[in-house]
């Protein structure tokens, strides 16, 4: 901590600007503080209609001179069992029972020194704000102390506690008796703050005879008399930890946003192209998943695939072409005929260059043995080679037999030989209700994960098709026409 003489601090020597006074507010969730900045301000500066999330600044005039006022994310009040107890056996708990907790601030949390640098070179007064309508234990006693421990030594000197909601107190209970009552906790911050503390009534602020504000900045100037004229400056270290912090957050946010509007542009834009192929054992519902996913009915549901089918529509924007093929014998890849293995491939011929994904359709009300699962891959790989892994998604069908039941939590009852299956595939899966063609939300989720799973595989976008697989192609083709829109210009080629 760097204490430094306000003397220059005091206004421009000719008397451009009003000297100044920064104020620094601080506390922990529903304590009042955005309350408190605009009774501070005077007027509607900050919205108090939801949790503040970032440091704001406002500024207004009081008796001639400007006053910064800075607005703080809450401190987390991390969860005490022991005092939750003791809270819950308080038979003068009182709104006690509804404070609010947090759990300990995640990395990407904004701690108090943001709000220091947006107050430079540094706050006149930190003001710890703190309800009455809520309880002080030595929990929130050491969230205070964590906050003001981030911002460097000496932060005490600097340091006086608001009381807000004092027209909550029962009639007759003044602020000192509400101190003296709460506990030690408070005691301790109210004496750590050199006993300098300050009661408001946030319902008063438009009342004429309002006080408080001026009352509070007489106790402003009296703290700052006694530390000299000095502010409160936060070490440079400290200060340089939280601008990366700072940088970093931007740059996230960035990120986001430029993935969102790529994103706007790709659905405003001409439509990007999926080429999906359907594959699995027979009876799995293939055909009724791709009507599911193109909204209409397009494959014949309820009867054997003989040939394979080639169908497209406008999803989600984007163009998605679907390639529904045979099914699988269920335990041997001998036993699949070799017109059906054929077929297989040249459905994938169909989606030239190849095809973005293997949806590879499993039922959820079926149970997977290990003589099955390898039965899966080696069809998987011997049609389609060993780097057919990486473009293979498995697709869970009958989705509405789950009910309520997560997917996660049906893979974990499906035992080990199911979750191997999903780690060959990368754990891509999707689960759609196929009962409902064009009603099923998860649509749009199911192709923004075979993008997601597109970029991951960044040059190797899809599956190559192979010159063996086009031998005799139309022939085996129900479409019996040449194939359309080659994609040679894809986007995601």
């Amino acid at each position: 901590m760097a204490a430094v003489s306000s003397a220059s601090d005091t206004g421009d020597p000719r008397g451009r600007h009003p000297p100044e006074r920064r104020l620094l507010l601080l506390g922990g969730p529903q304590s009042g503080k955005t309350c408190t900045a605009n009774s501070i301000l005077g007027d509607e500066v900050f919205d108090t209609g939801t949790e503040t999330t970032h440091s704001n600044v406002g500024q207004t005039e009081i008796y001639g001179r400007r006053v910064t006022v800075v607005d703080t994310p809450p401190w987390a009040i991390p969860n005490d069992p022991e005092e939750d107890t003791e809270t819950d056996h308080n038979d003068n708990a009182g709104a006690e029972s509804d404070s609010p907790r947090r759990p300990p601030p995640s990395l990407d949390s904004e701690g108090p020194c943001m709000g220091a640098i947006l107050c430079p070179p540094g706050p006149h007064a930190i003001l710890l704000v703190v309800s009455v309508t809520q309880p002080f234990t030595d929990t929130h006693r050491r969230a205070a102390e964590e906050q003001l421990g981030a911002l460097g030594g000496g932060t005490w000197r600097y340091s006086m506690v608001v009381f807000t909601g004092v027209d909550k107190l029962p009639k007759g209970i003044f602020i000192e008796e509400h101190i003296a009552n709460t506990g030690e906790a408070l005691q301790w911050l109210v004496e750590r703050c050199g006993s300098r503390y300050h009661a408001f009534d946030n319902t008063r602020k438009d009342s004429e005879d309002n006080t408080q504000v001026p009352e509070l900045m007489e106790k402003v100037e009296e703290m700052i008399t006694d530390n000299q004229g000095w502010y409160f400056e936060v070490n440079e270290l400290i200060l340089l930890e939280e601008e990366q912090a700072r940088r970093a957050l931007e740059e996230e946010r960035m990120r986001m946003e430029e993935h969102a509007r790529q994103r706007d542009q790709m659905i405003g834009g001409p439509p990007r192209e999926l080429r999906l192929l359907l594959l699995g054992w027979k009876g799995v519902g293939k055909s009724s998943v791709g009507n599911s996913i193109l909204g209409r009915r397009y494959f014949e549901s309820g009867q054997e695939t003989e040939l394979c089918l080639r169908r497209q529509a406008l999803v989600s924007g984007r163009r998605v072409t679907i390639v529904d093929t045979p099914g699988w014998d269920w335990f041997s890849v001998r036993r699949t005929p070799k017109r059906i293995r054929q077929e297989s491939q040249r459905g994938a011929a169909l989606l030239r260059p190849g095809p973005h994904t293997l949806l590879l359709v499993l039922p959820v009300v079926s149970s997977l043995t290990a003589r099955k699962r390898r039965t899966l891959l080696a069809h998987i790989e011997t049609l389609f080679g060993d780097s057919a892994c990486l473009h293979t998604m498995v697709l869970f069908s009958c989705g509405d037999w789950l009910g309520r039941t997560p997917i996660e939590e049906h893979i974990l009852r499906g035992g080990r030989e199911l979750q191997r299956l999903l780690e060959y595939c990368g754990n891509y899966y999707h689960v759609l209700d196929s009962k409902t063609p064009g009603k099923d939300r998860s649509v749009s989720v199911l192709l923004d994960k075979i993008e997601e799973m597109i970029r991951e595989n960044g040059d190797k976008a899809f599956l190559p098709i192979q010159t063996e697989w086009l031998s005799e192609e139309s022939s085996y083709s129900s479409d019996n026409t040449e194939p359309e829109d080659d994609c040679r210009g894809c986007q995601l080629q």
